[in-house]
């Protein structure tokens, strides 16, 4: 009885470790988050955050590449190092450039609220490009779709809303509205681009984790291609050597923090995800983020919280939680049928889908169309051939 309650125990673990380490990764995002904003406020310039961060993620990523994954760098063509690349510039220097921007020019929740937006605008891309398919025939495909739109509505909520307020903590906090909203406008702009380079970027992991499945050595790679794109825009815009110095304060610890945890941590955690769920599952934990960031502001920082917060925070738990079970449920549905399909498949059908997982991203969406080509043309050829032979007779 004992060995097959651990065995249990064991098999839960098993199906949970992509859920805690989504949690981990919010987790983490909170305390980077609150750090950055501090650090930013104080004029830190971003893509020297950005280059020295990427370096540190670069050092920590790298023992785990060359010790775990060596020969896989054998394997780094030139169609794998191009999406690596675009993996670099869209989720790093676009994506994470524009939002740090973003975050300097409005406030922490407010630039987090945006991040909500990530799951919306992914599903709309991914759905667009039919990466995945929308569904709403099925109830999975209905719930799915009402949960995105609950964690919209809590994420509007949260931004819109606020009613009566209230205090958890003693400290009090010096607020200058005129000061943080300034630039809210360009913030905003900011935001909304960070969120749509978001979307490609969680669509463009999906495609790579099938072509170089190696989630230590792309994440070495890519942190290798940022250093080099943070440090070339940035001496572009600004070559200051004040912009680009370093001190024993704040700075030199959310550099630390973020390359090693926020950056290399999260990037594998990630990676991971979206080879196991898909594209839209990692994105769907940003809402907790928020959960996060209010919590923790309110009790260390003296944040205040209202009953909108409260209400958006309920609406986005509902929302996250019907999402998940819709594709979990998706999730089963489809390694059910891939196993049908491989049962009644022949071999030959079966190379030529391994064949396809190595070939360039674009091909592999025509490569698709392979098989019912050939189908077609097979039966075309059985066509002419019975003619044939009813004419001969």
């Amino acid at each position: 009885m004992k060995e097959m309650k651990m065995e249990e125990i064991k098999k839960k673990l098993k199906r949970s470790n992509v859920l805690i380490g989504m949690l981990t990764v919010q987790a983490i995002a909170t305390g980077l988050q609150l750090l950055s904003k501090v650090i930013l406020s104080k004029g830190t310039f971003v893509f020297a955050l950005m280059a020295y961060r990427h370096v540190v993620a670069t050092l920590c990523i790298a023992p785990f590449a060359f010790i775990w994954e060596r020969d896989s760098l054998k394997k780094v063509t030139w169609s794998v190092f191009f999406w690596l690349f675009m993996i670099a510039l869209t989720g790093i220097i676009m994506a994470m450039g524009l939002f740090y921007y973003g975050l300097r020019d409005t406030t922490a929740t407010y630039a987090t609220n945006f991040l909500n937006l990530i799951p919306i605008v992914t599903f709309i891309f991914s759905t667009v490009l039919r990466v995945e398919k929308l569904r709403l025939k099925t109830k999975a495909g209905k719930v799915k779709l009402i949960g995105a739109m609950l964690c919209l509505a809590g994420a509007l909520t949260i931004t819109l809303y606020k009613g009566k307020v209230f205090h958890i903590s003693h400290h009090n906090k010096h607020q200058n509205s005129s000061k943080d909203h300034t630039n809210m406008v360009r913030g905003t702009i900011f935001l909304i681009c960070s969120c749509m380079s978001y979307g490609c970027w969680f669509l463009i992991q999906a495609k790579v984790s099938k072509v170089f499945p190696y989630k230590y050595s792309s994440t070495f790679i890519i942190c290798v291609i940022a250093t080099i794109q943070s440090v070339v825009i940035g001496l572009c815009i600004d070559r200051r050597k004040v912009s680009w110095k370093l001190g024993l304060n704040l700075q030199l610890i959310t550099i630390f923090y973020s390359g090693a945890l926020a950056t290399a941590a999260t990037f594998c955690l990630i990676s991971w995800a979206v080879a196991r769920r898909g594209p839209t599952y990692p994105s769907m934990f940003n809402p907790l983020s928020l959960i996060f960031i209010a919590i923790t502001e309110a009790a260390f920082l003296g944040e205040e919280i209202s009953i909108g917060s409260l209400i958006g925070m309920f609406l986005i738990i509902v929302g996250l939680y019907s999402f998940l079970r819709a594709k979990s449920k998706e999730l089963t549905v489809r390694i059910e049928s891939d196993a049908v399909d491989a049962e009644a498949s022949p071999p030959q059908n079966e190379g030529m889908h391994s064949i396809n997982m190595e070939i360039p991203i674009l091909a592999r969406e025509s490569a698709k169309f392979q098989s019912p080509i050939q189908t077609q043309e097979a039966k075309e050829s059985n066509v002419s051939s019975k003619i044939n032979k009813l004419t001969e007779k």
